[in-house]
């Protein structure tokens, strides 16, 4: 196939393979399967015990927070990185170096506020 169209018939030709493949493996799945309902099957699995309360839990917001700290210098270090082997390179020039001391500077404004609201408390 080739030319400009080629390319698409190729996409739509993987595609059409890729869903045909998925819908046999689901019609010879549901073929082959035991199919035996209970209620035992049906109740709430708990780690071996049987389930106690109602299915409703409430989660302290600040584990909420801790999660979202770590997001945000987790993205830190993936821009750090590359910026730091790329620092190796003596074209790479003032600028750049400002520009990462900026990034840095408000990442650690960020941990500040977070240090004073007394987010990183855990108790």
């Amino acid at each position: 196939m080739g030319g400009y169209l080629g390319s698409y018939a190729t996409l739509g030709l993987l595609l059409a393979v890729g869903v045909l493949f998925f819908l046999v493996a689901m019609t010879a799945n549901r073929l082959l399967r035991t199919n035996r309902p209970s209620a035992a099957k049906s109740t709430t699995y708990e780690c071996g015990l049987d389930p106690v309360g109602g299915d409703w839990a409430q989660a302290q917001i600040r584990y909420y927070v801790y999660a979202y700290l770590y997001v945000l210098f987790a993205v830190e270090a993936v821009f750090l990185f590359p910026w730091a082997v790329i620092f190796d390179d003596p074209g790479f020039g003032m600028t750049a170096v400002v520009e990462m001391g900026i990034f840095v500077g408000v990442l650690a404004l960020g941990l500040l506020y977070a240090w004073r609201k007394r987010v990183l408390q855990w108790t």
